[in-house]
């Protein structure tokens, strides 16, 4: 069973049902898909931290969620490191920076200079408090020193369709939903989010060409419950490796713009225990908290 604590139709909903296919008949068993959405992720998650540590009960989740978990909920009931086993990072899906065209900018130093020139007076679009959208937006404003005001939704499509309406300037939006807009002269692409260009939109700079160090995109990773022994976790991890490399999971992969993910377990865990720091701090100068 593979946990997924978000809604069915979500990138990291339909790149594990692509490689649930492969591992169906590698494995010679079922693969289940378990959605279990609700309280930004943490009520599938606490599902799996608590499941016996036997390889059966899998968790795949938003990486930069998981690891914000810890910051932001005050009572979690689980640890997102200690509860955890990481198996791999399965994919990642870069964001764009989006900006409405009647505020005339068209690079990131433009805007960071118009929103210096005008403090607390630009607003930016969220999928909701303490979602990747927002979090994200607070850590470029304390990298590039500007404030602005947050307004959040209820999901991606509401926010990025607020910045195409003018109602709000600027937002993190998903490249697919972006594109067709940006093309139609609707919004205007500032910035990829990943420390590398998209193939899909190599015109286009990142915010680490601007600002530095800055890595924010729609990451997918695997987690076992704590305690699973590492023989079951090298065979999972080589089996989703090879899962990558079939023609439908690649399908699935470039219509979402995602990328496959190299690391290994130990990279993995290296990796998470850098984002929960990082994360944690943008949480804590946010000042958000959920009961």
């Amino acid at each position: 069973r593979i946990v997924i604590p978000w809604p069915a139709g979500g990138i990291t909903d339909v790149i594990t049902r692509g490689i649930a296919l492969h591992l169906t008949e590698v494995l010679g068993q079922p693969i289940v898909i378990d959605n279990r959405p609700g309280a930004g992720g943490t009520l599938g998650s606490a599902l799996v931290a608590k499941a016996n540590a036997d390889g059966y009960t899998l968790l795949m989740d938003d990486v930069a969620s998981h690891c914000i978990s810890s910051a932001l909920y005050t009572k979690l009931g689980y640890d997102p490191v200690k509860d955890f086993e990481p198996i791999m990072l399965v994919a990642g899906s870069p964001m764009v920076l989006i900006a409405n065209p009647s505020h005339k900018v068209t690079t990131l130093p433009q805007l960071i200079e118009l929103a210096k020139s005008k403090p607390g007076q630009l607003n930016y679009a969220s999928s909701g408090n303490g979602a990747i959208t927002h979090l994200g937006a607070v850590r470029l404003q304390r990298m590039v020193g500007i404030n602005l005001v947050h307004v959040p939704f209820k999901g991606s499509v509401p926010a990025t369709t607020s910045v195409i309406a003018g109602e709000t300037a600027i937002a993190f939006s998903t490249i697919p939903a972006a594109v067709g807009q940006a093309k139609a002269g609707r919004l205007i692409l500032i910035a990829v989010s990943f420390p590398k260009r998209s193939p899909q939109l190599p015109d286009v700079p990142t915010v680490a060409e601007t600002v530095g160090e800055f890595d924010l995109g729609l990451y997918s990773g695997l987690w076992a419950p704590a305690g699973t022994p590492r023989t079951i976790v090298e065979r999972l991890h080589a089996e989703f490796v090879k899962s990558m490399e079939q023609p439908r999971v690649k399908e699935i992969l470039a219509a979402n713009s995602a990328e496959p993910g190299r690391m290994t377990p130990p990279q993995f865990k290296g990796y998470l225990a850098k984002e929960v720091k990082v994360w944690g701090d943008v949480v804590r100068a946010s000042g958000v908290k959920i009961e």
